[in-house]
């Protein structure tokens, strides 16, 4: 079955960084386009970055110019690179396949 295991979450201060990573497997990796999304306490989940299986990237408009995503096919990753954090970035981030398939998510705080 379709597994998406995401690490890299965790505190950080105001204006540092974070690397998200998603480790799936049970899907043709190389032909799936994949995201990360997020969803603050209160909120409705929302997409932050998209990238699909030839590499094109698609970021919300508040991670434009500070997160990353990118992927490895030889080893089935998926990463999202956030710098300049804010509170505001707050979140559970998911890690999605295929617009279809979620990971059970990993906790970013940014708070001092």
């Amino acid at each position: 079955q379709v597994q998406l295991v995401e690490s890299g979450g965790g505190l950080v201060q105001p204006g540092g960084s974070l690397r998200l990573s998603c480790a799936a497997s049970g899907i043709l990796f190389s032909m799936s386009g994949m995201g990360w999304y997020r969803q603050a306490p209160g909120k409705q989940r929302e997409l932050v970055a998209v990238i699909s299986s030839g590499g094109i990237t698609n970021y919300a408009d508040s991670a434009k110019g500070r997160f990353t995503i990118s992927r490895d096919n030889a080893k089935n990753m998926v990463y999202l690179q956030m710098n300049s954090l804010k509170p505001e970035d707050t979140a559970v981030y998911y890690c999605n396949a295929k617009l279809r398939f979620w990971g059970q998510g990993t906790q970013v705080t940014v708070s001092s």
